[in-house]
């Protein structure tokens, strides 16, 4: 899996939109830019108010506690 880090940037439509989970045939992080072929399994995705998000191994470790926090508690 080819991954190349690039800076990451806000996602207020500044960026040329990047905003979208996957460009030209790649998938872009959310967290840091971070650009794969494809969907990579290990990826987390989420969906934020009918807005597709993707984290990659790297910042989903990172956020974790957060992404946990969101959760329901009948996922308890």
């Amino acid at each position: 899996m080819d991954q190349d880090r690039t800076p990451h940037t806000a996602h207020d439509g500044s960026d040329g939109g990047s905003e979208r989970p996957e460009a030209a045939g790649g998938t872009v992080c959310s967290g840091c830019g971070a650009i794969a072929e494809g969907t990579p399994p290990t990826w987390t995705f989420s969906l934020e108010d009918g807005v597709p998000h993707y984290l990659c191994e790297e910042c989903a470790r990172t956020h974790i506690r957060a992404i946990e926090g969101r959760l329901d508690s009948s996922w308890w």
